[in-house]
């Protein structure tokens, strides 16, 4: 019997419920090098910090050899074998505090299968609806594309340069122990970002992958450092270009004249854009 069309997976929905704990704040926390205090309940959790919760507790047996859950659960089979987070929309309607619970829905809202020039690719669309009680916190889309093993230089794009200039920047190096903390913190069994024989055997990265959520909430710790009164109404980002253990890039911003508005951005050691991003502020 064939499968079904990977269409059949648009308006497929799941449900789950967590409570924002102190443990995996204070755990970010010592991560990004910030104190590691278990905060108090009522502790407003920071932009992007969400993504703590919700973890993917998926029994042993149910992983892919990539370190995936198997195929065709609430994301459609989709037979193509590199998985990437290629970017978010998040809008904050109310602040997430610690102590609340929360319960999130997930729709896939499209599935489009293309043709590029690294070959086949599908590009799929989840919206969650993340509630606290009766009130709706924040609404997220994230995109997500499967598409083919391409061995050395197919791997990456073709770069983009990433803006000389920055009011704010930090330097980063990621190893291999921050890529598996944030692994373990995230309960991210992508083996990409901690087996370097599969990232560079199998999948044909030249090392370790940075996951696309740590540069992204890089690019708000930087934006928390500067503007730590600064009140999130959306945040949006790309990722374009990977990154990887052992190299270092840049987290740069850019406050814009409109004085609601920052530009983020991530840029790699050849000064190419890894990540470009921007932050609307209430």
């Amino acid at each position: 019997m064939s499968s079904p069309p990977l269409a059949d997976w648009i308006g497929r929905t799941e449900a789950v419920g967590d409570l924002v704990s102190a443990t995996p704040y204070a755990a970010l926390a010592a991560l990004l090098d910030r104190p590691a205090l278990r905060p108090q309940p009522g502790t407003v959790l920071p932009p992007l910090w969400h993504w703590l919760y919700f973890l993917p507790l998926h029994r042993q047996s149910e992983l892919a050899e990539d370190g995936h859950p198997r195929r065709g659960g609430l994301l459609p089979p989709a037979p193509l074998p590199r998985r990437m987070w290629a970017g978010s929309q998040i809008h904050f309607h109310q602040a997430i505090r610690v102590g609340d619970e929360l319960l999130r829905l997930s729709t896939i809202e499209s599935v489009n299968e293309k043709t590029g020039r690294s070959g086949a690719l599908v590009f799929v669309r989840v919206r969650h609806e993340v509630r606290s009680g009766d009130e709706l916190a924040l609404t997220e889309w994230h995109d997500i594309v499967y598409r083919e093993t391409v061995q050395g230089e197919g791997v990456a794009p073709s770069p983009v340069a990433a803006p000389a200039e920055s009011l704010w920047q930090r330097r980063v190096l990621p190893d291999e122990l921050l890529l598996f903390r944030y692994s373990a913190l995230t309960m991210n069994g992508h083996r990409i970002h901690y087996d370097h024989p599969y990232a560079t055997q199998i999948e044909g990265y030249p090392g370790l992958v940075v996951h696309g959520p740590l540069i992204a909430t890089l690019l708000l710790d930087l934006l928390r450092e500067h503007l730590p009164d600064a009140e999130l109404a959306r945040f949006e980002f790309r990722a374009l270009r990977p990154l990887f253990a052992g190299h270092c890039f840049h987290v740069c911003g850019q406050p814009q004249e409109d004085g609601k508005t920052v530009h983020l951005w991530a840029r790699d050691g050849t000064g190419a854009l890894a990540m470009d991003a921007k932050a609307e502020l209430r």
